[in-house]
């Protein structure tokens, strides 16, 4: 990756007349504000449809797009909807903060009457679409068997032969349900004719798209109930083990996930061809995959399903090199970013040199102690990415304010911060100037924002994903400021 620099701005996160950012106009002049700052990188967070919590990391489908993010105005301009259909709905009223809840009950009933005018306007390519997507039928069914079954996981659906997703229950139920099996379907078709057009003019500009692929898929997901023997599940598809981290610094108790774990036995004899259809798949949506939690490729933290801490699990050995090697050498054309951090070893650091991959570097983790640290600018190589902090750290301005007076010294003395310049922009500047190739800010730091705009709190289960940025934040004087520092280091 040749040096440069971009900007961590997920898509619910733009403004929108309708509750929650889209592929619509907000994505556009964001791309185009990117351009004028002279970045190179757009890096989002996953965007599938996503369940309890509303995380992008706990998705319905690790290969469906979110149907909120389908703009709204594209499809008035496309006949499928009228303006005043739109002005009658309740989107929130919080222009700061995504109602989920709002977002919810009135999004699907839009949408609804779109699929009512255009599946059969559509019907030579979204079948075109459908065959490309062989993903589609599962995930398409499996929306309209959590509507049937009032929207609970797959778990708890009454109908056994469903559950364990029996050919003969598949076939009567895709038939009982064909109208909204239709439905989910045509929604994907419209998030992915939407997508296409946004990366093909963010390509045109110049703008290459950075995505997450998280390493697990969620329980109630199509990806488990239609695919139970590539996960450690008991007979009646019930998780013997869940994912999760142990205690860290983001928690005493670590991090319950609560995702099932993988059969990597069962992945190795198929030749990880799971892996390699997500990775082609994610593909479709990205430029630069970042793999989250990397370390679990080596090693990877197994709690005992039904425990209620993660601090009761224990280390398992992953399948290592030979699947990121599968994965690299299948897809030359895909660059990867190893998110490396957490509890690291040698084997894991080991893994990451070995596969040549950059790892991450976080400027908020350089200062909390008095000993040199590897998040330290003078200790990085060239491969590697910088960030002053992930979706998971809070932003600059509310670091530098929570920090203790010690390490508060140290960053201060380190970038050598001033008021004048800012003491967040000074972080920024130090990030630019470090000799990592990849140099990745929060839009939140840019914009000097505090605590409120964090977007999430590792171990806790609401007030995350919330944060939006105001019309007109990202206006030509920041993306000035921006494009001097960025030449300044020859970004």
């Amino acid at each position: 990756m040749k040096r440069s620099s971009g900007i961590l701005m997920p898509i619910f996160s733009l403004p929108s007349p309708y509750g929650i950012g889209t592929l619509g106009k907000a994505a556009y002049d964001f791309i185009d504000f990117l351009a004028a700052a002279k970045q190179s990188w757009w890096q989002i967070l996953p965007v599938g449809p996503t369940s309890y919590g509303d995380s992008p990391y706990q998705s319905f489908s690790t290969f469906a797009g979110n149907p909120y993010f389908i703009d709204l105005d594209m499809l008035v301009k496309k006949g499928l909807l009228k303006a005043a259909e739109l002005k009658k709905r309740d989107w929130g009223t919080d222009a700061q903060c995504v109602d989920y809840e709002m977002i919810y009950n009135n999004r699907y009933a839009v949408l609804h009457l779109a699929f009512e005018r255009g599946f059969a306007q559509d019907k030579a390519a979204f079948e075109a679409f459908e065959k490309e997507n062989a993903w589609l039928e599962d995930y398409a069914l499996y929306m309209a068997l959590k509507k049937h079954f009032g929207m609970q996981c797959w778990t708890a659906w009454e109908d056994e032969a469903i559950r364990l997703h029996a050919p003969e229950a598949v076939a009567r139920y895709s038939a009982m349900l064909e109208e909204d099996v239709q439905f989910y379907a045509y929604l994907q078709y419209l998030f992915y004719e939407q997508w296409e057009q946004l990366r093909a003019y963010a390509k045109e500009k110049g703008i290459g798209i950075i995505g997450d692929v998280p390493i697990y898929v969620a329980l109630d997901s199509a990806d488990v109930w239609a695919n139970p023997k590539y996960f450690m599940l008991d007979e009646k598809n019930v998780p013997l083990d869940v994912a999760g981290v142990p205690p860290d610094y983001f928690s005493e108790d670590g991090q319950l996930w609560g995702n099932p774990l993988y059969d990597w036995d069962y992945m190795k004899k198929e030749g990880y061809g799971w892996w390699i259809r997500r990775i082609d798949g994610a593909g479709k949506l990205y430029d630069v995959v970042r793999i989250d939690h990397f370390r679990g490729f080596e090693s990877y933290w197994a709690v005992p399903y039904g425990e209620k801490a993660a601090k009761m699990g224990e280390w398992r050995k992953g399948p290592g090199l030979e699947l990121v090697k599968t994965l690299t050498n299948w897809f030359p054309q895909i660059s990867f970013i190893a998110e490396d951090l957490g509890i690291l070893t040698d084997d894991v650091r080991q893994l990451l040199k070995d596969s040549g991959l950059p790892g991450m570097k976080v400027l908020e983790f350089a200062f909390s102690s008095e000993k040199p640290s590897n998040y330290q600018p003078h200790r990085f190589e060239k491969n590697c990415v910088c960030y002053t902090g992930t979706h998971d750290n809070t932003t600059l301005s509310a670091w530098l304010k929570q920090a203790d007076k010690k390490e508060l010294a140290r960053v201060k003395k380190y970038a050598g911060l001033n008021a004048a310049e800012g003491f967040a922009f000074g972080v920024i500047r130090l990030g630019m100037g470090s000799v990592a190739d990849l140099f990745i800010a929060q839009m939140q730091d840019y914009l000097g924002l505090g605590a409120a705009a964090r977007i999430n709190t590792p171990g806790t289960d609401t007030g995350n994903w919330h944060w939006r940025m105001q019309k007109g934040a990202a206006d030509k004087a920041l993306a000035k400021k921006i494009a001097g520092i960025t030449e300044m280091y020859e970004r």
